[in-house]
């Protein structure tokens, strides 16, 4: 191999610092961008969402499924911001975010193709993913039933570190019957 010349490279960096840390940000981005953006064989599937009382914008919660058909093995739920009350962006949840209030540990169980999800915000219960009928779907139990989990409401009051929680509501359908279930949870 030979030795690099350097001067015929030269368009390669930016002269401009500007440029410079545009393009050192860009390639970083690159690097350490979410696996799902570039995964061909990668699908993902709606679970259920969080929305709340502050604004339109919501969390919504993903499994993932590779190539084989089956949950990943090592990330099998995603959670991540729609902002509806922007643009509609998908955004990342922050590290306070994720730690703080609307994150989760995922563990895949290979046995039986499924995943239990822990909430932060507790909810009083775990979330089973697991596959019905060919889709994967979250369950929990509300009013005493197995049920899919289509949607938590939290309604709070108050801005960052100084936020109360005055309910949170779970919605939810009975997997059997098909009908409408609920739960109410005050902290």
């Amino acid at each position: 191999m030979g030795k690099i010349d350097k001067d015929k490279f030269h368009y390669l960096v930016p002269k401009d610092p500007l440029m410079r840390i545009r393009t050192g940000l860009l390639i970083l981005a690159l690097i350490f961008a979410p696996a799902f953006l570039f995964a061909k064989d990668l699908q993902h599937q709606s679970l259920f969402k969080i929305e709340r009382s502050k604004n339109a914008n919501i969390i919504q919660y993903d499994a993932q499924i590779g190539s084989n058909g089956k949950l990943l093995k090592k990330e099998p739920v995603i959670g991540y911001w729609i902002r509806l009350a922007e643009q509609g962006q998908i955004q990342e949840l922050s590290w306070i975010q994720s730690t703080f209030a609307f994150g989760f540990k995922a563990k895949y169980h290979p046995k039986n193709d499924t995943a239990t999800v822990d909430m932060v915000a507790d909810i009083g219960q775990p979330i089973t993913v697991q596959n019905v009928k060919g889709k994967y779907i979250a369950t929990v139990d509300l009013e005493g039933a197995p049920s899919q989990l289509e949607k938590i409401y939290i309604k709070a009051h108050g801005k960052g570190v100084r936020v109360t929680v005055e309910y949170v509501e779970i919605f939810g359908k009975d997997l059997k019957t098909g009908e409408e279930t609920y739960a109410r949870i005050i902290p």
